[in-house]
């Protein structure tokens, strides 16, 4: 409210010690989310590398820790905590983004949903509502480092255009590459002119 600031980027769990973390789904967060649900500001969840302790499916492949897989495979797992839950339950209002098209949750949440349905009660947390229906409702997702036509359409048919901003990744991609990818991607224009700049301005208040 004093520096003008129009939300928070979060770099997925803090460090608690030498190989522990800590959530932003856990009880000591609690605060924080009181603060954005009052702010009525977004939470960008930012990609990490996975604790040391997590690493072991990557032993040999130092290539995938990081932005190649590692990154998607944590921040996804972290926003279906945060779905689990029960924060949305009790903060409605809270939008959280996802860069790289929502991390794949687009494709891979129906199937995890399905599959909880199916598990032992009391088993996949506290949550009242579906985890789509938080997808849809709770987050925004970016284009940010992942430029594939069929996956914005996708991602399109399963949250709708309105939850879609356009975002590069710069310095990582290149401006002119990913820019012209989307001046020629097969969306209509209107839901060009919404995930370019009409979605920004109507979620950051522009």
């Amino acid at each position: 409210t004093e520096l003008g600031c129009i939300g928070v980027l979060v770099n997925g769990f803090t460090n608690t010690g030498d190989d522990s973390g800590t959530y932003l789904d856990e009880p000591q967060v609690l605060p924080f989310w009181q603060a954005i649900s009052e702010l009525d500001v977004p939470v960008y969840l930012h990609p990490r590398m996975p604790l040391v302790s997590q690493r072991k499916a990557y032993a040999g492949y130092p290539g995938l820790v990081g932005s190649a897989w590692g990154f998607g495979h944590e921040t996804a797992t972290h926003a279906l905590r945060l779905m689990l839950s029960g924060l949305f339950d009790r903060f409605p209002k809270v939008n959280v983004m996802l860069g790289h098209l929502g991390e794949g949750l687009a494709l891979s949440l129906p199937r995890a949903e399905h599959r909880l349905r199916h598990q032992m009660p009391g088993s996949h947390g506290t949550h009242l509502r579906t985890p789509m229906e938080y997808l849809c409702d709770n987050f925004y997702v970016t284009t940010s480092g992942t430029f594939r036509t069929q996956g914005l359409l996708h991602t399109i048919s399963e949250i709708g255009v309105d939850r879609v901003l356009f975002a590069v990744d710069y310095p990582y991609e290149s401006m002119s590459e990913i820019t012209q990818w989307f001046d020629e991607c097969a969306i209509s224009p209107n839901d060009k002119r919404a995930i370019a700049s009409g979605n920004a301005r109507r979620l950051f208040g522009f």
